[in-house]
Parts: structure tokens; C-alpha cells; sequence
């Protein structure tokens, strides 16, 4: 009964979608208000239905109701009930209903949240949300049910879950993702509002920004738990490997990157109003993209879903129809987005113009490389495979040319800068970056180019930071000078900080990472890098529902015992899938890494030992840029105008706000 409930429940919630979708928008364009005023009610519904539907899913699971299909595939009786939770949205089906939940999370959140705009505003948003809404919900419940039955025979037990989702980190890492996923909705839905209302201003940069934040936000958190995940589950040592279900999730959170410092320019000067309106189109069709190529079977990855391909076929269909008809509707309305703002070559604008083009030439090497072999498969049959060194060639130099350009783009004035003031700024960070490059890599005791480089553009970006905070402070003095300073201000230095420590982890993990496969049986020992490991052999243990063979590696050095790690190779009994899982002594300069491989004769393993330093320094970075996200949406020009707008909902009179 529960599932025939839930089944119900994504019906109800379409019908409030479609609702949400027509109405409201008609009322928007005929001036009736009564029609208007249905599009938050049918937000809300939706999204209560949406809730009830994804609580009759995990109740299946959590009941272990094998009658239903997608649980019997996903699900067993003998797997830990966190693990059943997150089993919810472990494959297909399960992930699109998480997909459409928190997509009406987000029209319910807009619904609550921006009652400060002009009704019709809102009600466009809201109905273009409820536009999206429609078409995932019936991807979800024409192709992708999650509660079809299996009866009148249904099974005994489960076939589990993938033993790759079965980790802490990809409990929290879809539903982080998803976040910015579908985030990048209200930016889409808030840009093709502002065309169709002819409301392309400084007040619709300043509604869009923070929802913006939010979901570029929650992508980067996504992006560094896929990161940390793939690091110490999958056995290899790496952190990144260019895998293209990696790179449709790293796409939009380039070109939303893009996006955020666009809209901070249409906010404060008028200006690149299409660059905002495309870069918000581009964000969330890169993200419906992401969703086809997982989803389609077109490619072959850790992390795809192996779907129908008719599934494909209806996402790509819907891909097109929305890419289609936001750029239709956009050159339609192109002399609407003209700006009559100038300003000089030695300007905030220039270096922010030229912020947004090189992303999005990033973004767009790495779609190239990405669909290029899918392409010529499609068209031809060859098999060709696009990897690092393609990826690597073409994304580093970019990498190197935005941040020498970040720098000069926070110290530089809007509209105009003096040149001579500019020199007076710039070369004292530039001298100093140069020799604290030259001194950190004296100290790392290596002179290689890339570390070099790498330690000098980070001093760059952060002196560069430096000089600006002081040039705001000098004549306050530095307490009542930073107090002056906003939140947005502080969430760009904290971004731009995790930039500079994310570009240094990159590269000296790179550079001095020390690596061994070997022969290792109980007893012996190995050096490496000053450290000396000893293997003491593996012993047999029983997990919930794996088989174990749990490993023991003393690690010392400088006669002094530093750590004790646990490899294991684990052999989940349902599915005999064997798993690797890495023993990690981590640290803030250094990672000791060791992975079983295959076992050997006489007790013998195949071991994989990794000395990583500075591994820690490129997830650091993305959080100390997510908390940059986080303290800019927080600004208090954003909350403001919701702190007001409740006020007066509540009858507060203005003095008492």
C-alpha cells in the first residue's frame, strides 16, 4: 500500500507542476491575479506531495519491502539501515525522485524567499521552475518508476547495494550535488523571467545573485566529496582523474563561477547583461547534460547509471527543447539586454570580462574533449578515449592565466583605474611573489618549474588579496576597517584564497608524490621517502554483509613509529564484488597512503604504498571556497529586503525591523 501511495503522490505532484507551469504564467502576461496567485500554492504542493513520495520510497527500504522492484535491486536485508537510506537514491530511479525533490525544494525555498519581488517576477520564476518540474516528473514516471511492484512473486532478499556507494561519502556527496545541480534552475528560471518581463536590471542581478551562490555552493562541496571519495575508495591514490562523469559535474561549476562574478558586474554597473542572461542558460543546460550522460548509457564510468537508452533519448529530447527555446526566446529579446555603460581597458570590468571568457573556454575544452570521442563513435564506430594529458595540456595554461589576471582584477577600480596608481599597487605583490615563489621551492627542495610557478602564483593571489585589503583599511585603521567591510567582500577573499590553496595542493602533490607497487609478505619491510613500513600481515573479519581481509602496515621514521593503518580487501557476498578499501594516515602536509592489491602466494600481497604531500591543501581549498560562497550569499544587502518583506507580513512597522 505504502509504494501505490507514493506512486500516487508523484501523480499529484505533476498535475500541482503543471498547475505551477500555465496558469500562473498566463496570469503574469493577462494581468489577472487571481491566476497569479496560484503559483505558490502549487509550488508548495508539489513539493509536499514530491516529500511524501521520497518518504514512502525509504520506508520500502527501510522495511525491507522487496516486493518492490527497485529496492529488491538496490536493497538487502542485511545491509545497514544508513546504507538503506542512502540506497534511496543509489541507482536510476531512486536518484531522479531525489532529482525532483529537491527541485521542488528549491521552487518551494524561491516561493518563501523572494516574496520581496514584483508579483509578476515571481510568478515567471515560479512557473518556469514548475515548467522543469514537469518534464523531470514525467521522465520519472513514464520511463523511471521507482514503485513498480514485483508480484505476484516477489524475492526473498535483495541483490544490495553497488558496493562503490556503500561508503559514508556517497551518502552525503549526491544529495550535495543535486543541490547545485538543480540550484542552477532558479538561475535559469530568474534570467528567462527577466526576458520575458523586459527586466533586465541591476534589482534582477541582486534577486538572482545569492540563489546563484547557494547552488555554486553546494556544486563545489559535491565536486570535493567526489574528489575525496575517489581518492580513498577506489585504491588508486588519485584524486581526479578527468573521468567524463566527473567532468559533466566540474562544467557548470566552471561556467557558474562564470555566472557569479557576471551578475556581481550587471549588480554594481549594468553591464555584460547577455553574458548573464547566457551564462545562467548555459549553467543549467550544462547540468541537464550532465544528467543525459549519466543517465543515457553513453558512457561507461565508476559513477554512471547503466539506464535504457530510450531514457537517454527522452533527457537529451528535453535538453534540446530547453537549450532550444531559452536561446529562441533570447534573440528574440536580445535588444532588451543592450547596455549603454562604458568603461576603460584598465578597469574591474575588463578584468572580470576577461575572468568570464576564460572560464568558459575552460568549460568548453573540457565539454570538447569530453563528447569528441562519443561523437566520433556515434559517427564512424572508432573507439578513441580523450585522457589527462589532453585535459591537463589544454586546462593548466588557462588555470595559470586566470590567476595571474585574479590578482589584477581585485585591485583594479571600476570603470577606470590610474595606470601609474595600478604599478604602484602591483609591483611591490609582484616582486614579493617572486621571491616567496623562489623561497618555498627552496624550501621543498625542488627549483622545478611547476612548483616554482605554482608557489609564486599563489603568493600572487594572495598578496594581491593583501594589498587590496589594506588599500580598503588605510584610513580607518584596521580594526574599524575590517568591521566596515561586507560579507560579500570577505566571501570573494576567502574564494579567492581557496583558489590560490587548491592550485598550490594540485601541484605539489603532483610534483613530489612518492610511489611503490610491491611484493610485501609478513614480515618484510620496505623505504620509502624517509619512511620505513612493515607488514605484519593481513587477518580474516566478518563485516554486516562483506568478508574482510583486514591488513596491518607499521610505519616509522626517523626510528620513531608515526602511524599503524588497516588496508582491506573486501568481498561483498551478495554480489561478489570485491572492494579495495586504502589505510590513510592523513596530515596537513603529508598523506602515508597504502592499498592491498591482489593476494599472493604464502600470505604475500600486492601492495601499493603512497607518500602524498600537500594532498589535504585541494580539498582544503574547496571548502575555504565554498565558505567564500556561503559569506556572500549571507551579505547583508541579500537578507534585507527578506527580513523586511517578513516584517511586513507580520505587520512590523519599518522603525521596528
Amino acid at each position: 500500500m505504502i509504494p501505490e501511495l507514493g506512486h500516487l503522490a508523484l501523480i499529484l505532484a505533476l498535475c500541482m507542476a503543471v498547475v505551477q507551469s500555465t496558469f500562473p504564467l498566463l496570469g503574469a502576461w493577462r494581468g489577472n491575479q487571481q491566476w497569479m496567485g496560484l503559483a505558490q500554492p502549487a509550488a508548495w504542493g508539489q513539493f509536499t506531495f514530491l516529500l511524501f513520495a521520497f518518504g514512502c520510497l525509504t520506508w520500502s527500504f527501510l522495511t525491507d519491502d522487496f516486493s518492490v522492484t527497485y529496492v529488491a535491486e538496490n536493497s538487502n536485508s542485511l545491509l545497514p539501515w544508513y546504507y538503506k537510506f542512502s540506497a534511496v537514491w543509489g541507482a536510476h530511479e531512486g536518484s531522479l525522485l531525489l532529482w525532483a525533490l529537491i527541485l521542488g525544494g528549491w521552487t518551494f525555498a524561491v516561493s518563501i524567499f523572494s516574496r520581496q519581488l514584483p508579483e509578476d517576477m515571481l510568478t515567471r520564476v515560479l512557473s518556469i521552475m514548475g515548467m522543469i518540474s514537469t518534464g523531470f516528473l514525467l521522465f520519472l514516471i513514464m520511463t523511471s518508476n521507482p514503485f513498480s511492484r514485483l508480484l505476484p512473486q516477489s524475492p526473498v532478499d535483495g541483490n544490495d547495494l553497488n558496493p562503490l556507494l556503500q561508503d559514508v561519502g556517497l551518502i552525503v556527496h549526491p544529495p550535495m550535488l543535486y543541490m547545485g545541480y538543480v540550484g542552477f534552475s532558479v538561475a535559469f528560471a530568474f534570467a528567462i523571467a527577466a526576458l520575458l518581463g523586459g527586466r533586465l536590471d541591476a534589482a534582477w542581478a541582486r534577486w538572482s545573485r545569492p540563489w546563484t551562490l547557494v547552488a555554486w555552493t553546494f556544486l563545489g562541496i559535491g565536486i570535493v566529496l567526489g574528489s575525496w571519495w575517489s581518492y580513498y575508495e577506489l585504491g588508486w591514490g588519485g584524486w581526479w582523474f578527468w573521468d567524463p562523469v566527473e567532468n559533466a559535474s566540474f562544467m557548470p561549476w566552471l561556467v557558474g563561477t562564470a555566472l557569479i562574478h557576471s551578475l556581481s558586474v550587471t549588480e554594481k554597473r549594468g553591464v555584460f547583461k547577455s553574458w548573464t542572461v547566457l551564462l545562467a542558460i548555459a549553467a543549467f543546460s550544462l547540468s541537464l547534460l550532465g544528467t543525459f550522460l549519466v543517465r543515457s548509457g553513453v558512457l561507461t564510468s565508476v559513477h554512471a547509471f547503466a539506464s535504457d537508452p530510450t531514457r537517454g533519448v527522452f533527457i537529451l529530447a528535453f535538453l534540446l527543447v530547453v537549450v532550444g527555446s531559452s536561446l529562441t526566446l533570447f534573440a528574440l529579446r536580445a535588444p532588451v539586454v543592450k547596455s549603454q555603460v562604458s568603461f576603460g581597458l584598465w578597469s574591474r570590468e575588463t578584468f572580470l570580462l576577461v575572468n568570464n571568457l576564460i572560464l568558459v573556454v575552460a568549460a568548453s575544452t573540457i565539454l570538447l574533449g569530453t563528447l569528441y570521442p562519443l561523437i566520433i563513435d556515434t559517427l564512424s564506430g572508432a573507439k578513441l578515449s580523450v585522457g589527462p594529458p589532453y585535459f591537463n595540456a589544454l586546462f593548466v595554461p588557462l588555470m595559470v592565466i586566470l590567476m595571474m589576471a585574479l590578482a589584477i582584477g581585485m585591485l583594479v577600480r571600476w570603470k577606470t583605474t590610474p595606470l601609474r596608481w595600478l604599478q604602484g599597487m602591483l609591483v611591490p605583490v609582484l616582486i614579493a611573489s617572486v621571491v616567496l615563489g623562489m623561497l618555498a621551492a627552496f624550501m621543498l627542495g625542488d627549483f622545478h618549474w611547476a612548483v616554482l610557478a605554482a608557489c609564486s602564483l599563489a603568493s600572487w593571489v594572495v598578496l594581491a588579496g593583501l594589498r587590496d585589503l589594506q588599500d580598503k583599511t588605510r584610513h580607518k585603521g584596521w580594526i574599524q576597517g575590517i568591521r566596515s567591510l561586507s560579507r560579500s567582500y570577505w566571501g570573494m577573499q576567502a574564494a579567492h584564497l581557496g583558489l590560490a590553496v587548491s592550485a598550490l595542493g594540485i601541484v605539489l602533490s603532483t610534483q613530489f608524490t612518492a610511489e611503490r607497487d610491491l611484493r610485501m609478505a609478513p614480515g618484510e619491510s620496505v623505504e620509502l621517502a624517509g619512511y620505513h613500513f612493515v607488514f605484519d600481515g593481513t587477518q580474516h573479519f566478518e563485516g554486516p554483509n562483506f568478508k574482510s581481509d583486514y591488513g596491518t602496515l607499521r610505519v616509522s621514521k626517523d626510528n620513531r613509529n608515526v602511524a599503524v593503518l588497516h588496508p582491506e580487501k573486501r568481498l561483498y557476498v551478495v554480489q561478489r564484488s570485491v572492494m579495495t578499501e586504502a589505510g590513510i594516515d592523513a596530515g596537513f602536509k603529508r598523506d602515508l597512503y597504502v592499498a592491498l592489491g591482489e593476494p599472493l602466494e604464502d600470505g604475500a600481497w600486492a601492495v601499493r604504498i603512497h607518500i602524498k604531500p600537500f594532498v589535504r591543501w585541494i580539498w582544503l581549498g574547496g571548502v575555504l571556497m565554498a565558505i567564500g560562497g556561503l559569506l556572500s550569499m549571507s551579505d547583508k544587502r541579500y537578507r534585507f529586503k527578506v527580513r523586511q518583506r517578513v516584517s511586513q507580513s507580520l505587520g512590523l512597522k519599518e522603525a521596528q525591523v
